[in-house]
């Protein structure tokens, strides 16, 4: 586990990122590009369990969502100022009890897997929650999602449990992993 997310994730990020940059995602500057990410995942893969591909016009209520709730949608840009991968995280349940849990997604396009990217992106994720006193980051991936569930425990993340054959997709029934990342944030939870 992380012991000092802060150290860890900044020395990482530094030497991982020389051609890339971070940047705060807009739906103006960045929507086209995310509904791409989006859309080769859900038509290629068990990243998302999800059918049809989202249309750009759904980015404008996902932008306002994650800004209402102040959710950060964190990007990184190659040195052409492409999007090349993004992450975000939203309510992981909609009772007020969860309000210190989050459920995180992390997004790579394709061209560009297998640089970090998904490595600085989840770490910049973990920074960014304890920054906003979330406790608990929560991440549902496919069971047989090898690359992500490697690169999770790879950072501290721990199995929390699986649950059996709930989605359906290309033909097969689908397991749905849980990785917990438990921050010592906030200082002092409340009620209410």
């Amino acid at each position: 586990m992380i012991k000092n997310p802060e150290q860890k994730i900044s020395s990482d990020i530094k030497d991982q990122l020389s051609d890339y940059k971070f940047v705060n995602c807009t739906l103006e500057r960045h929507a086209k590009a995310i509904v791409d990410i989006l859309n080769e995942a859900i038509i290629n893969s068990t990243a998302l369990y999800d059918y049809k591909p989202r249309s750009l016009e759904s980015m404008v209520w996902w932008f306002i969502s994650k800004e209402k709730n102040n959710f950060p949608v964190i990007g990184i840009e190659d040195s052409q100022g492409e999007l090349v991968a993004f992450g975000t995280y939203g309510n992981f349940r909609a009772w007020p009890a969860y309000k210190y849990s989050v459920e995180h997604s992390v997004y790579v396009k394709k061209e560009a897997r297998k640089r970090g990217l998904g490595r600085a992106i989840l770490q910049k994720l973990v920074q960014t929650a304890q920054e906003n006193d979330i406790h608990s980051l929560i991440g549902g991936i496919d069971a047989s999602n090898e690359c992500s569930i490697k690169l999770h425990e790879s950072l501290g993340f721990k199995h929390a449990g699986t649950l059996h054959q709930v989605g359906y997709k290309f033909g097969r029934w689908l397991d749905l992993a849980f990785y917990e990342f438990i921050l010592p944030t906030p200082s002092h939870p409340k009620e209410g």
